[in-house]
């Protein structure tokens, strides 16, 4: 029997793990694969205090290595299911491919992925000048011309920042109208730097060879014409989607999937908290991810005590 079981192990849950293990839990970390989550595949996070230019594959072990020396019970394993432990109002069972084990309270930090364009050259160029984030990444395209891809608040939020420091963004659009608000793009519409490619679609991002972006492919969906854009990153803001499926029917979501819970990291769900990329908030970077680790545990000591 454990005090907290954590369902993943990025910044969120490694936090967790550190803060569970210190407060005297009886805490497990359960993942299906390596410690660091999303930046693992992240080039550079340069936004992380005191680690500045630390590679995401060296942050992820930096965060291993914490939890080892703290004795944190890490387990790989994937998690099939999570339901209320039979006989029992207040504990919870959670199920992997290789067991099951029971506990008072769950974190779950699962994170979340951004959706991709299916575009030649993204998967390989990812973090190699395509990236999902603008403000983790911008700051490496200062005075370059780059893309965003997207129409909607972040797309053009993204541009926008990108756009203090870049010398162009371009800002492509499969649709003809922006669904951002109209305060947004007027401000886009005003910005010198921004040009807007309405109709059109990634077609191929180019460096794969070299190992870095060097250019962009688009074609307007309406003509067919298809130009080529000399840029050195492209930013993609077409969604993110939150690995929520465990828990969707038991905590409320909102309507775009994530688990609806505030900074306490409490759910809808008496013993389940959420905790990083896959919670209602509106920054997702990792020092908000490793707050939310903290903050949960924090809510976990209040809560277990009437449990």
């Amino acid at each position: 029997m454990y005090d907290l079981i954590i369902i993943g192990a990025g910044p969120a849950g490694i936090t967790a793990g550190i803060y569970g293990v210190r407060a005297g839990l009886n805490t497990l970390v359960i993942n299906g694969g390596g410690v660091g989550g999303q930046i693992l595949s992240t080039y550079e996070v340069d936004n992380y205090p005191t680690l500045k230019g630390i590679s995401g594959m060296e942050l992820g072990t930096k965060l291993k290595e914490h939890a080892d020396a703290l004795k944190v019970s890490i387990v790989d394993e994937n998690v099939s299911s999570i339901e209320k432990a039979e006989g029992q109002v207040t504990l919870w069972k959670v199920t992997t491919t290789k067991g099951s084990y029971e506990t008072k309270t769950i974190v779950i930090a699962t994170g979340a992925q951004p959706r991709k364009l299916g575009a030649p050259g993204e998967e390989e160029l990812t973090g190699m000048g395509v990236s999902y984030c603008a403000t983790c990444d911008g700051a490496f395209y200062r005075g370059s011309d780059v893309a965003v891809v997207g129409g909607g608040d972040v797309a053009l939020e993204d541009a926008l920042f990108l756009a203090r420091g870049s010398k162009k963004v371009h800002l492509i659009h499969r649709r003809d109208a922006f669904r951002a608000a109209k305060v947004l793009q007027d401000a886009v519409l005003a910005a010198d730097n921004i040009e807007i490619h309405y109709d059109s679609v990634v077609e191929n991002i180019k460096g794969v060879d070299e190992g870095e972006v060097n250019g962009l492919e688009i074609k307007n969906v309406k003509t067919g014409q298809v130009d080529t854009l000399d840029i050195e990153g492209i930013f993609i803001a077409v969604g993110t989607k939150p690995n929520t499926d465990l828990v969707k029917g038991i905590v409320e979501c909102d309507q775009a999937g994530y688990v609806v819970a505030g900074e306490d990291c409490r759910s809808s769900e008496k013993g389940i908290y959420a905790a990083g990329d896959l919670r209602t908030k509106a920054l997702r970077q990792v020092v908000t991810a490793v707050a939310d680790g903290a903050n949960a545990v924090k809510s976990i000591e209040t809560d277990i005590v009437g449990l």
